[in-house]
């Protein structure tokens, strides 16, 4: 039972560690320098390409710089439910929500978006640019490159990011074959995109240390005795750079 999609996953996950090496290094090492001076780091996705925002923010084991953009408009929770679709397809509905944010000179920003193909991804990446942020991207190429952008300046997210990590997914995100219909099934963005994003964290962290970095910005978790206070010290040690209520 299921074995199809572990399969699936699996050959993925080899496809990915080959091929995105170079981009995934390229990533670790910005990350690196932005902690290391003090730069702001902000992640964004839309609908379910926000899910990897949630496994992001406020993580046992995550790094607590990591500050999540999110809006109400493309949450999972609103009825009806087409309201997200509807919302991050809006020309200007991104730029207000970049706009909401003090992106600064050399800030990061990751995005995540399967198609790359809709307004409110691609004009986070053009506000932050042209702040002088610079903006790693998770996406589909065989996705993006098999369709049109739906923003009015005809770009696709690849066309806006600094640099493109590529999750090798099928196109239109199902991964498995269900002989006697069309539609494949069993979306790979998700487990994909959280293992990209965590092993980049990872490399991150032992950079950080390996430069000397004694007590990076590492979340304990909460459930652990003196996990609280751990965070609390931490937090005092980085707040310039977090930009959330903790």
């Amino acid at each position: 039972m299921g074995l199809h999609y572990f399969d699936k996953i699996n050959e993925l996950l080899k496809v990915v560690e080959k091929e995105e090496a170079p981009a995934m290094a390229e990533a670790t090492a910005l990350l690196i320098e932005g902690i290391e001076q003090g730069r702001s780091i902000y992640i964004f996705g839309a609908s379910h390409a926000g899910i990897l925002v949630q496994e992001m923010f406020y993580r046992a084991g995550g790094l607590m710089t990591i500050n999540p953009i999110f809006g109400k408009e493309i949450m999972l929770d609103n009825e009806p439910i087409t309201l997200t679709s509807q919302m991050e397809r809006l020309p200007g509905y991104g730029t207000v929500l970049a706009n909401q944010v003090d992106f600064k000179e050399d800030d990061i920003l990751i995005l995540h978006s399967v198609s790359g193909r809709n307004p409110v991804t691609i004009e986070l990446a053009m506000v932050a640019q042209s702040q002088g942020a610079k903006v790693i991207s998770i996406t589909n190429m065989r996705y993006s490159k098999s369709t049109t952008s739906r923003h009015p300046s005809g770009k696709m997210l690849y066309n806006v990011s600094d640099i493109v990590i590529d999750n090798h997914g099928d196109i239109g995100d199902g991964a498995c074959e269900i002989v006697g219909i069309e539609q494949r099934v069993g979306p790979s963005s998700t487990v994909i995109g959280a293992t990209i994003l965590n092993g980049i964290v990872v490399e991150v962290c032992q950079g950080l240390v390996a430069n000397g970095m004694t007590y990076p910005p590492i979340f304990y978790s909460a459930n652990l005795d003196g996990g609280d206070t751990l965070n609390q010290q931490l937090y005092e040690t980085y707040k310039k750079t977090i930009h959330y209520r903790y």
